[in-house]
């Protein structure tokens, strides 16, 4: 009779699991496709289209960047670093130069209202000839939270420059 007993449990308790599972999947793939529409395929857009304004909205007003991909290491504002950046974003816009940004990952955590991002990111940029001017592999961390219908970048970390080999492998 035990075992009459035990049968049915372990099929009701396989099921919740794979239930739990399967709603946990169906919520990681809709905010996983949430995240790649609002926000890495702006970052995207705004780099390719030299849109200085339309990358800084997608950055929280207190968003660090966090490196230690080249021979410095540094923590700034990001309000510091999109500074830096600007002129490559006017050149881009005005046609002096074609930048490019991809991105693919090996892990993605998250939650309704924050998400842990994990991944490479490939950057190009040619001058106005089409000659290739900066290309680079980086091992990205990226920290983002959900603000109102739209996601933001709280950090961003370069953590180490990555080979192709590893791209390919993130396909």
């Amino acid at each position: 009779m035990k075992s009459k007993a035990f049968f049915p449990t372990v099929i009701f308790l396989a099921c919740i699991a794979t239930t739990k599972v399967i709603g946990q999947t169906n919520t990681d793939a809709l905010r996983i496709a949430e995240i790649d529409k609002s926000y890495w395929k702006e970052i995207s857009r705004t780099v390719k289209e030299g849109d200085f304004e339309g990358y800084k909205a997608t950055c929280h007003e207190n968003a660090v960047l966090v490196t230690t991909s080249g021979k410095n290491k540094y923590s700034v504002p990001m309000t510091a670093a999109l500074a830096g950046w600007k002129q490559g974003f006017l050149d881009t816009k005005n046609g002096k130069q074609m930048d490019n940004v991809q991105f693919r990952f090996s892990q993605r955590i998250g939650g309704e209202t924050t998400a842990h991002e994990t991944g490479i990111f490939y950057f190009t940029s040619h001058d106005s000839t089409g000659k290739l001017i900066a290309e680079s592999y980086t091992h990205l961390e990226a920290l983002l939270v959900k603000q109102g219908d739209k996601w933001v970048c709280l950090m961003e970390y370069q953590k180490s420059k990555a080979a192709k080999e590893e791209w390919d492998a993130l396909k």
